[in-house]
């Protein structure tokens, strides 16, 4: 049966796609209320999320050792000088070491007050509290957060935010 040698790789392909996308996709999507959570900033205050209510807020999930994070900085530092009256950015750093990811903020002029660290044992699986917590299973990930607490926007371009905040 000649169509039978094409089903079996096309049934593989499928699952391998299918599968890739589930476990791809975060815990958190659009119109979802987004997941409160406290956290410590570099400069040593906490915060809640919640504590960010009325305001848009951009969850921004990255890492010092990402290279697609880091080629990104300049565009998020544009776009926080563009809109820090109507934006918080807040950059949660999935990391093993503390000191690579103070280099970056200072490298990458990652200068918002909200930077947080989010302490991983493995980058294969992105495990730290607040990661686990958005089933973020890749970085750069970010989250556009209206001043309700509902995501509105989930990995968009960030030239694509300030269109969504007018």
């Amino acid at each position: 049966m000649p169509g039978r040698k094409f089903f079996i790789p096309l049934v593989i392909l499928a699952l391998w796609f299918g599968g890739r996308a589930w476990y791809f996709t975060p815990n958190v999507g659009a119109l979802d209320t987004a997941a409160d959570f406290t956290a410590m900033r570099a400069d040593g205050k906490t915060f809640s999320l919640h504590d960010l209510r009325g305001r848009y807020v951009l969850l921004d999930f990255w890492g010092s050792w990402c290279g697609p994070c880091r080629r990104e900085s300049p565009d998020l530092v544009q776009l926080n000088q563009q809109t820090r009256d109507r934006l918080t950015i807040v950059s949660i750093a999935i990391e093993r070491d503390s000191a690579a990811w103070q280099r970056a903020i200072t490298k990458d002029h990652r200068n918002w007050p909200y930077q947080v660290m989010d302490q991983t044992n493995s980058f294969k699986f992105l495990s730290g509290n607040v990661a686990s917590l958005y089933g973020i299973k890749q970085v750069p990930t970010n989250y556009l957060i209206d001043p309700e607490g509902i995501v509105i926007g989930l990995n968009l371009p960030l030239n694509q935010i300030v269109e969504k905040l007018k």
